[in-house]
């Protein structure tokens, strides 16, 4: 008996009907579904793959005094202008991220 049971066990084959591999994987964020290997941007301006998102943007981290950071989500980045007039850009010494 253990003999036939090892026999069966060795040549008995998996339906191909039962196997099973993904080819697109869902955007937590904005529930889209995408291809494996693909890439895109989800609402959120984060890089995304199957295996996972990453930022999009870095953030301000040194800029005058005078001047505000604003995040742009439609650029997905961080507009840095004066504080009492935002059509005057402001220079961007350092930044964390991306």
């Amino acid at each position: 008996k253990y003999l036939l049971a090892l026999a069966v066990l060795t040549f008995a084959q998996v339906s191909p009907s039962h196997a099973f591999y993904m080819t697109h994987c869902m955007d937590e964020t904005d529930g889209t579904w995408h291809a494996i290997g693909s890439s895109w941007r989800d609402s959120e301006c984060m890089d995304c793959t199957c295996a996972g998102c990453c930022s999009a943007f870095s953030i301000p981290s040194s800029f005058d005094d005078d001047c505000i950071s604003v995040f742009d989500k439609v650029a997905c980045e961080y507009k840095v202008y004066k504080k009492d007039n935002p059509s005057i850009s402001c220079p961007i010494y350092g930044a964390v991220g991306k």
